[in-house]
């Protein structure tokens, strides 16, 4: 398989990984997006230190769509005396070292092996699609395993299964295995799993919703099992847990600890404002941050789609086809008779007799069931195929509304049954029903007809013609997109429709002038798709981002020079200088905040984060330097640290007990999974999980960090 060229440059938004537990591991991806009008003033924006746009460098494989057998050019090769080299040297290696250990450790289909478990290929694809279909709903638009894999999602997701499966190793080594009972108590809370009309748990069914998420019943009943194990392995360890009060005492005393500062600003008026940049630098910025500014790869894509069309969905239905569906659906539309009834359990004949006769007596079941110790099985508006008991069933059945049976020996043992509800069945006529079995007869026509279509197209495209010729044939429309990137986006910014992640999936996939098979895109709907044209990824021009790449310039170098002045005034200080005689050099004033606590100190008009933050971590009448909350920065000294008030300090504990011993549970978690890890031997394969996603197998080297602080922080 071909490899489309790698564009450099991971995409500048935050990609964030939360614990991911089981088969319904919930994800919250992706924050911190933001959007401009045009890629350019984006891109700067980007530079001046504001929220980035999703800048998508694709890396995919394309696969030529044929090729001329190679069977004769093998065969000439295997004559070959270079064959014969070759063919001596494999039988040698098997000589010397043994067929077992040449095979061994090359021949897998584990991304993750954790002791005796593995996680398949399957297994991770599937964990990946569940991250990717959370992170596309919040973000709303299609993220690529490339994009994944360049914010760093692919190596977290890796992480977070070998912890889990490595915990789930360890935990069944100590013995601690859900039996079956509890493995059935937690499917009968899945009401997916269950017909709705007769109540009871159906396997057909529950295989129909697991395959749904590419899960097996096997493998979900595996994963259940796990689930139940860490549930059981976290309550034993959170049960009658209580952090001690010196635990508490100690985030309270930090927490409540109070702190003056005494800090002035250094503003834009201290230092001398800088000149415009020439375009040698302008050019050399340009460079320096070019993974930020980098447009895109954008492709030119011709598509056809078959889907219904709307004369199809409004044809006629004979009444011949009408009947015949009716008479094919009619015991799915009926509407079986349904009861409410009571089943209360005897031990013998004597008590069930004298279960029949209270009842009888207008005594409520309930209170029946509880003197004689027993539970009683209610049954809520349920047909007659609902009831466990077959002989119950038929009994019930034939009871008027309010009558108590006489003494059943059931299947299932001895019990006696009261009816208290009668809802009569209903049968369907073919009025009742006609418009949706209309409705059903269109779609399955209109079906039909579409897959006729893309009979003809695959008929002509393997026949040789191209995408339009073959869309051609089958009476299709095929339309031609402007330039798109892999995000969805036109070279101005803006949305292009028509396109939807899997289409852009497989066109990114393929190379110029490639075309890819027919493809499904939803139920029913179907679509093929021709690359005629790769514009590469490339920086913009510097004349169409002069005028905002000045400014972002101009802005960096000013606050190299307000820092560089803030490091000054820190240093004068520092050495014996007074806050109000470095304040005064630049004709700024001192401020003094005095009693900032951590559980009450916010960022606002007067400090900044980054203030607050260097100020907490300060050491007595320690000088330092942060950004203030304007463009700009402040001089601060911490003065004063005093310990918070007792009674406060004595309230505050009593109040955090609980979430003292949350946190301490959480440390014991984790040191459980860390332990689990130190534990059992993990392997982590991530070339072959960038292989199952399409990606070069190849783990790339980490990038080397910025040279200069304030350009990385500013490209950040």
């Amino acid at each position: 398989m071909a490899r489309a060229s790698t564009r450099a440059g991971p995409v500048p938004f935050i990609f964030q990984l939360p614990a991911i537990r089981g088969v319904g591991g919930v994800i919250w991806p992706l924050l911190g997006m933001g959007l401009a009008d045009k890629p350019s003033d984006r891109r700067c924006h980007v530079l001046a230190g504001g929220k980035p746009p999703p800048l998508y460098p694709p890396l995919w494989t394309s696969r030529p769509r044929k090729g001329p057998p190679m069977i004769s050019a093998f065969r000439a090769f295997a004559k070959s005396w270079v064959a014969a080299i070759l063919i001596g040297l494999l039988v040698i290696s098997f000589a010397v070292f043994g067929m077992s250990d040449i095979l061994q450790g090359q021949i897998s289909s584990s991304v993750v092996k954790a002791g005796g478990r593995s996680f398949s290929d399957q297994d991770f694809r599937r964990e990946y699609d569940q991250w990717r279909q959370g992170a596309e709903q919040q973000m709303g638009q299609p993220i690529t395993p490339q994009m994944a894999a360049d914010n760093g999602v692919i190596a977290g997701l890796l992480e977070q299964v070998a912890t889990r499966e490595s915990l789930a190793e360890m935990l069944d080594r100590m013995g601690l295995r859900p039996g079956d009972s509890l493995v059935a108590d937690q499917l009968r809370q899945i009401p997916a799993f269950f017909d709705p009309i007769s109540g009871r748990f159906d396997k057909n069914l529950m295989e129909q919703r697991l395959g749904e998420t590419n899960l097996t019943s096997d493998r979900f009943i595996e994963v259940l099992e796990d689930e139940i194990a860490q549930q059981h392995f976290a309550s034993g360890l959170v049960s009658g847990l209580r952090a001690p009060r010196a635990y508490g005492a100690l985030a309270a005393m930090v927490d409540l600890e109070q702190r003056d500062v005494g800090y002035f600003p250094v503003g834009i008026a201290s230092v001398e404002a800088p000149g415009a940049p020439t375009d040698a630098q302008l050019q050399a910025f340009m460079e320096e941050n070019a993974d930020q500014l980098r447009m895109p790869e954008f492709r030119v894509l011709s598509i056809v789609r078959f889907a219904p069309r709307a004369q199809d969905l409004e044809a006629e239905v004979s009444q011949a086809d009408l009947e015949e569906r009716f008479a094919f659906r009619r015991d799915t539309l009926s509407q079986p008779e349904t009861r409410t009834l009571v089943q209360i359990p005897a031990k013998d004949q004597a008590t069930a007799a004298r279960i029949a006769q209270r009842l009888r007596q207008g005594e409520a079941p309930a209170a029946v069931a509880q003197d004689l110790g027993v539970e009683p099985v209610t049954y809520d508006a349920r047909p007659r195929s609902a009831i466990a008991d077959r002989k119950v069933a038929e009994a019930a059945f034939g009871l008027a509304q309010g009558a108590v049976s006489d003494p059943i020996e059931g299947d299932l043992g001895l019990s006696v049954v009261k009816v208290t509800s009668i809802t009569p069945g209903r049968e369907p006529t073919l009025e009742d029903v006609r418009p949706m079995l209309e409705a059903e007869i269109r779609r399955d026509q209109a079906a039909e007809k579409v897959y006729e279509r893309t009979q003809t197209y695959e008929e002509a495209h393997i026949g040789g013609a191209t995408l339009a010729e073959a869309a051609q044939a089958a009476g299709a429309t095929v339309i031609t997109l402007p330039a798109v990137s892999e995000q969805g986006r036109d070279q101005e910014g803006q949305p292009v429709q028509g396109v939807t992640p899997k289409i852009l999936e497989t066109a990114f996939g393929l190379s110029e002038g490639s075309e890819s098979d027919l493809t499904e895109l939803t139920e029913g709907e179907y679509f093929a798709v021709r690359t005629e044209r790769v514009i590469p990824a490339a920086l913009p021009p510097l004349d169409e981002v002069r005028p905002l790449l000045t400014q972002v310039w101009m802005q960096r170098e000013m606050l190299r020079r307000l820092e560089a002045k803030a490091t000054e005034l820190a240093e004068a200080v520092r050495g014996g200088q007074s806050l109000e005689a470095a304040a005064s050099s630049i004709g700024a004033r001192v401020t003094r905040a005095t009693g900032l606590s951590r559980a009450t100190a916010q960022p606002g008009e007067r400090l900044s984060e980054d203030a607050l933050v260097r100020a907490f971590g300060a050491a007595p009448q320690e000088v330092f330097t942060a950004r203030d909350v304007q463009f700009g920065m402040v001089v601060g000294k911490l003065e004063a640290v005093r310990p918070g008030d007792v009674a406060q300090v004595a309230q505050a504990v009593e109040d955090g007990r609980g979430q003292a011993s949350m946190a301490l549970f959480r440390d014991m978690a984790e040191a459980s999974s860390l332990a689990a890890r130190d534990k059992v031997k993990v392997r982590v394969d991530e070339a072959r999980a960038r292989a199952v996603l399409g990606l070069d197998p190849e783990v790339p080297a980490p990038k080397a960090a910025a040279k200069t602080p304030a350009s990385k922080e500013f490209a950040e």
